[in-house]
């Protein structure tokens, strides 16, 4: 018997993506229902080789599906997920709106796939993009050596904002080239095309942005509460995957050759790693791969017990539609049974 999915926010950058990735998935589906907006009604988008007619959200019946992939912002899920999980659904949401809650699990299931045992609401949390990769990546090392410290700096595509921030730095790079013509920012507080923006979300009381809070909140919720995250979050003029410079302290010693040996072995990610020309990998060969690829490992040479990083991924597909689809299989693997 396979099982039933209703995608919502089926006609946005990610929903698109987890009915792409789902349908590749080895996940055995009956059925599936693009659900969206009214505005979208009618709509069509693909699964697989099928065609989907996108229904209201307003309307759907969710006794219909057994898991609901929700992907329709914080507002939405906030409203719609409960509602959702009433009908004995599972919601495994990509919004920012359940993951701090604590009867709530945040998983990446190459970190802590048993969270999925605790649910007690209906509702999974998908983590924030930029927090998925880098603990894909902790998790090995911090296995073996027990991480003690992290800074972080992020190299984050306008994706992560959605279609409008696409759409925004492709119109501003062509206003460049066209000085006639200009472009001034709507999505972004100053320009992003040739440009470098260190302000993702809303600042917070203390400086930090909210994006550098999430990846410190959720590091800790995900991967061990005594590990110390500090976080500089920039958005930059790419359509497509995020890169992350990571600096590691760890409470036991060890050598970057130990580092590459253990990354090389675990899931979820590719090293490719050399001190030469294409020895590493860029946000744009990382498009459309599932995998998280890791670089540039090598010992500070000022600090006792640390390494640097570098870790890119596409953010629209393990920082987004992959991990959920991961963890609806993670469901599945670990005896999760359709309502019938």
């Amino acid at each position: 018997m396979g099982y039933r999915f209703a995608i919502v926010g089926a006609t946005g950058n990610v929903g698109t993506e987890m009915l792409e990735i789902l349908s590749e998935s080895d996940i055995v589906v009956d059925e599936v229902y693009a659900v969206a907006s009214r505005k979208s009604v009618g709509r069509i988008v693909s699964f697989g080789d099928k065609d989907l007619k996108c229904m209201d959200l307003e309307t759907f019946d969710f006794n219909k599906c057994d898991i609901a992939l929700m992907s329709a912002g914080g507002d939405v899920s906030k409203k719609w997920s409960p509602v959702i999980a009433a009908t004995g659904a599972v919601v495994i949401d990509n919004s920012s709106a359940w993951r701090m809650d604590p009867d709530v699990p945040l998983v990446v299931p190459e970190v802590n796939a048993s969270e999925v045992d605790n649910v007690k609401k209906g509702i999974i949390a998908n983590p924030n993009c930029s927090t998925i990769q880098m603990v894909v990546a902790l998790k090995p090392l911090h296995d073996v050596a027990k991480i003690k410290r992290v800074v972080v700096s992020t190299y984050q595509s306008v994706s992560g904002g959605g279609k409008k921030n696409m759409d925004e730095l492709w119109e501003q790079t062509k206003s460049v080239f066209h000085p006639q013509t200009t472009f001034p920012p709507v999505n972004f507080t100053k320009q992003i095309a040739f440009n470098v923006i260190p302000h993702i979300d809303v600042f917070m009381d203390g400086g930090d942005t909210k994006e550098e809070w999430k990846m410190k909140a959720e590091t800790m919720k995900i991967l061990d509460k005594s590990v110390k995250v500090t976080a500089t979050c920039v958005r930059v003029p790419t359509f497509v995957g995020h890169a992350e410079s990571l600096n590691i302290e760890f409470h036991k010693e060890i050598s970057a050759d130990k580092a590459r040996s253990i990354l090389r072995e675990s899931p979820g990610l590719i090293v490719i790693d050399q001190p030469e020309e294409n020895g590493y990998i860029t946000p744009i060969e990382c498009v459309g791969e599932y995998a998280t690829f890791v670089s540039r490992i090598r010992e500070d040479s000022t600090q006792d017990n640390t390494l640097n990083m570098w870790c890119v991924s596409d953010n629209l597909r393990k920082g987004a539609a992959l991990n959920t689809v991961q963890i609806a299989e993670s469901m599945i693997n670990r005896g999760f049974k359709t309502r019938f």
